[in-house]
């Protein structure tokens, strides 16, 4: 018989959906790919009284996984609407209506005649999102919620190379004579100059009033602190406040010079922690010589990490990983890496997207380990494992909840030390260099929103802190701006894994399995935080009674559930 909360997980995966469908499309919700987001306020309306409702029929549910799932996803998204994000954020690429717009749609692959109808069908939409995505611009300006001016620019830039771009990056290949036509008419009628006008709303209407560098952060809008409070709750699944997070940050910090300065010993001959930073951030033999280089190292980095996995997972993809660079009009503004996840139905596979803009000036000591945390056994793993989970509702295999998705990935940077996976003990200080900027993450990421930090106090705390260089110093600054919360994900994550691991590690003794561990943190989807501790938590009881059998399938109530 079906369980009741999987009538209420159906209703919460499609509103999923309707709020966006772009992320819909990628992460293989169906019924969406012909849509573009209702960007009006009353659409806003509709989707958080629906939400509501849906976390109140969840409430009369049963305790179960999935019924914790629903509550977590529903007040999740009840927050992300309060907070406003798409009113002033105008550049960050997973943020900005536009530039999302333009970074995801490409991505979305046709593989049949109706898949090629819904696309024509979403580019048809595209007008209609601009108009929308400027009217929400002049309204949180009309409110004081202005956006930063340094933003502003950086989006009518972007847009400038898309518009410059040919062939169109919008245009879909393998299309069918008549809707290849139409496509083509839809491009140069219609997507271009809506781009056209909103590049011209940006500099006309919404640049005049950004905000300058010393105020970048949320603090300083009206509602600022409460939004900021919400997107914390949605990137960390915890209560925990801006000042613990701060404070976490700045001990984590303090804790990694003696890592540091040991493995630096070896490496360069040098003492102290301070010295090993200023030799990564300074020595330009430790840059890459070309973007071939970076694309290559990939590869053969995922590759490797790929053979000795089975040893340490129950579980593996059943598609490997690919490695592409990052598409030229996309990468100024966008991170070193990044990984889009596989579509659920098997047309477009998990790609690792390596950033070769300014190759020569990015360091290649830290490229393992990203590699690691964005592929294999990272984000590849967990989110192409989640999808084979087919016992599971679909809303749990396709759930984002940052802190578990992001804690994994960071997770799986150290696990790859013990898997022996780093080449040398120069790749193990990338590996540090990697923890430095995600403990700096707290730090910052607090301080420009809850404590009222300039741009240039971001970039000289990051400048003294980690070992980025300056191209990646000046993005990643310009990425917290635009995507408060979402940087906190990462350590918060990582910690609470650790902490159930040493946990389980401790009461399970010489029972404890690092494989089946790996299966109950995996085996059940992606879960808030609470609700992984409750988890692993009845995994060991199993195991300490002999209730356990052995068998993580991943369904309802059992241990990877």
């Amino acid at each position: 018989m079906t369980d009741p909360i999987d009538g209420v997980a159906d209703r919460l995966l499609d509103l999923i959906g309707a709020e966006d469908p772009l992320e819909a499309s990628l992460g293989g919700i169906p019924g969406h790919d012909h849509e573009l987001r209702d960007l009006s306020q009353e659409a806003d309306a509709e989707f958080r009284d629906r939400a509501v409702h849906i976390a109140a029929e969840a409430e009369l549910a049963p305790a179960s996984v999935t019924r914790s799932v629903v509550l977590q996803q529903s007040a999740s998204l009840v927050d992300k609407l309060n907070a406003g994000l798409s009113d002033h954020v105008v550049a960050n690429f997973f943020t900005a209506p536009a530039i999302r717009l333009a970074t995801y749609v490409p991505r979305v692959v046709p593989t049949s005649e109706q898949t090629e109808r819904d696309y024509v069908q979403r580019l048809s939409e595209i007008p209609r999102y601009l108009a929308q995505a400027a009217d929400r611009n002049r309204a949180a300006i009309a409110d004081r919620r202005l956006p930063v001016a340094r933003m502003v620019r950086m989006a009518i830039e972007h847009i400038d190379r898309y518009l410059d771009q040919t062939p169109d990056t919008f245009a879909q290949p393998s299309l069918t004579d008549g809707l290849r036509a139409e496509r083509d008419r839809l491009l140069r009628d219609a997507v271009r100059p809506s781009f056209e006008r909103y590049r011209e709303v940006l500099r006309d209407e919404v640049a005049p009033h950004g905000r300058p560098d010393d105020k970048p952060g949320l603090c300083w809008l009206p509602d600022g602190d409460a939004a900021y409070d919400a997107v914390t709750r949605v990137h960390t699944t915890t209560a925990r406040t801006p000042e613990q997070l701060h404070r976490t940050g700045l001990d984590l910090i303090e804790a990694l010079a003696d890592e540091y300065a040991s493995i630096g010993s070896r490496v360069f001959g040098v003492r102290t922690a301070a010295e090993v930073q200023e030799r990564l951030r300074t020595d330009r033999s430790l840059l890459w010589g070309g973007a071939d280089e970076i694309i290559a190292h990939a590869k053969a980095t995922i590759s490797r990490a790929e053979s000795v996995a089975p040893q340490w997972f129950a579980r593996v993809p059943e598609k490997r990983c690919l490695v592409e660079k990052v598409p030229d009009a996309e990468a100024p503004g966008t991170a070193g890496a990044y990984y889009t996840a596989p579509a659920l139905d098997g047309s477009r596979e998990g790609t690792y997207w390596a950033n070769t803009d300014k190759a020569t000036e990015r360091a290649r000591y830290n490229a393992e380990s990203i590699a690691f945390h964005e592929a294999v056994p990272g984000h590849h793993f967990q989110i192409a494992v989640a999808q084979q989970l087919t016992d599971l509702h679909l809303l749990r295999r396709l759930a984002s909840i940052t802190a578990y998705a992001e804690g994994w990935a960071l997770y799986a940077e150290r696990l790859a030390d013990e898997m022996g996976l780093f080449s040398d003990d120069l790749a193990r200080l990338g590996m540090l260099a990697e923890d430095s900027m995600r403990a700096a993450r707290l730090v910052v990421d607090t301080g420009l929103h809850a404590m009222g930090w300039t741009r240039e106090q971001t970039v000289e705390y990051l400048r003294a802190n980690t070992v980025m260089t300056d191209v990646d110093v000046q993005s990643e600054t310009d990425r917290y701006i635009e995507d408060p919360g979402q940087a906190l994900s990462y350590m918060v994550g990582r910690l609470e894994i650790q902490r159930v691991r040493d946990n389980a590690e401790r009461e399970l003794a010489d029972r404890f399995d690092i494989k089946e561990f790996h299966d109950v943190v995996l085996g059940g989807g992606a879960l808030p935080m609470p609700v992984l501790d409750e988890v692993v938590t009845d995994w060991i009881a199993g195991k300490l009674t002999g209730e356990f059998t052995g068998k993580l399938t991943g369904a309802e109530g059992s241990p990877g559930t």
